[in-house]
């Protein structure tokens, strides 16, 4: 998939409702690929918005359960299972525990509600209410993200497929984790005056809080979190020789962890929480012909290989998935 034309901020805004953000990603349209689109807009979100972008982002979005004529058609879409779900008393609840949340951090209470129920969507408030606002700011930026994700997801199927024409707009690697948590510390001073809880400094050297690599799968071709996704990760073991392209005998995989994605597309964790990754190559497969079994795809293993130089880094790789085509990107 790639945009025949430049995107405009307005078109942006309905995917994410920063200015700023729109602006940006407007600016570094057309793309050739949706996961170009998405290396561009990760990159902007963490690392050129600032808090008071997020914020707007966050207020372009009404509160979980919300039934007003206002709430966008993807918004309704977004929240059909939650709606769908929620009983009279689950609702009252909902609506409470926003307000609780609100007047804590300042800001509405931000997931990703796709294919979530509500008893799903109040457990997970009730969950992050209990947060520092230094932790609940960059999980209400990441749901931020996951939003954006799908969303450019579906801007992307009702544009007409085109050849790319030129080599510009290539985008660079995200910035490392550590990173990206002294920007979000730096945000912290604005978000001070929107909330009474003052948040703790963040240096970037803390320990890690997730395993080194991650992974989730977007449907593309319903624009949704794919889930119940068979997910294996292993890492190359035989110290004789190294996977190429030449030697297809694949008999050196040990298996490091397997999970399932879960209703919002993420697997569970799929190795041990370490400082240093293994230096080394690895594989992350995926059960593709479990979740669409009239796929042309069986299943789908992506390998690659972390570098000694790169032991301190977050590698997130995603798989977007259509019945008949996948690509993937390095995340952070």
């Amino acid at each position: 998939m790639a945009t025949l034309r430049p995107l405009s901020v307005e078109e942006v805004l309905r995917v994410n409702g920063s200015h700023r953000f729109a602006a940006a990603l407007a600016a570094a349209s057309p793309f050739d690929s949706l996961a170009n689109a998405l290396l561009a807009a990760r990159r902007i979100w963490l690392n050129e918005v600032d808090v008071t972008g997020w914020l707007e982002a966050f207020a372009a979005h009404p509160p979980i359960g919300s039934t007003s004529s206002s709430v966008s058609k993807w918004s309704k879409e977004e929240q059909s299972a939650a709606l769908s779900t929620a009983t009279d008393s689950t609702a009252q609840e909902l609506s409470e525990w926003n307000a609780k949340y609100r007047e804590k951090f300042g800001f509405v209470f931000m997931i990703c509600a796709s294919g979530r129920t509500a008893p799903e969507v109040l457990a997970e408030l009730k969950r992050r209410y209990a947060n520092r606002p230094v932790v609940e700011l960059e999980a209400a930026a990441e749901e931020e993200l996951k939003i954006t994700e799908l969303r450019l997801a579906k801007l992307f199927a009702s544009e007409t497929a085109a050849p790319p024409t030129s080599g510009e707009n290539q985008i660079s690697q995200p910035d490392k984790a550590a990173d990206r948590m002294r920007i979000i510390g730096a945000h912290l001073g604005a978000l001070s005056q929107l909330s009474a809880y003052k948040a703790p400094e963040i240096t970037g050297n803390s320990n890690r809080t997730r395993p080194p690599i991650t992974t989730h799968v977007l449907d593309t071709a319903l624009g949704s979190p794919a889930s119940g996704i068979e997910v294996h990760l292993e890492m190359w073991k035989d110290a004789s020789s190294t996977p190429s392209f030449d030697n297809k005998d694949f008999k050196g995989w040990t298996t490091l962890g397997s999970s399932i994605t879960n209703n919002d597309g993420r697997s569970g964790q799929l190795m041990d929480i370490v400082d240093n990754v293994t230096p080394g190559f690895y594989r992350i497969s995926f059960n593709t012909s479990k979740y669409a079994p009239s796929g042309f795809f069986p299943y789908v293993s992506i390998i690659f290989e972390i570098k000694r130089s790169q032991a301190t880094e977050h590698f997130h790789v995603p798989l977007l998935h259509s019945p008949f085509s996948f690509t993937t990107y390095r995340g952070s």
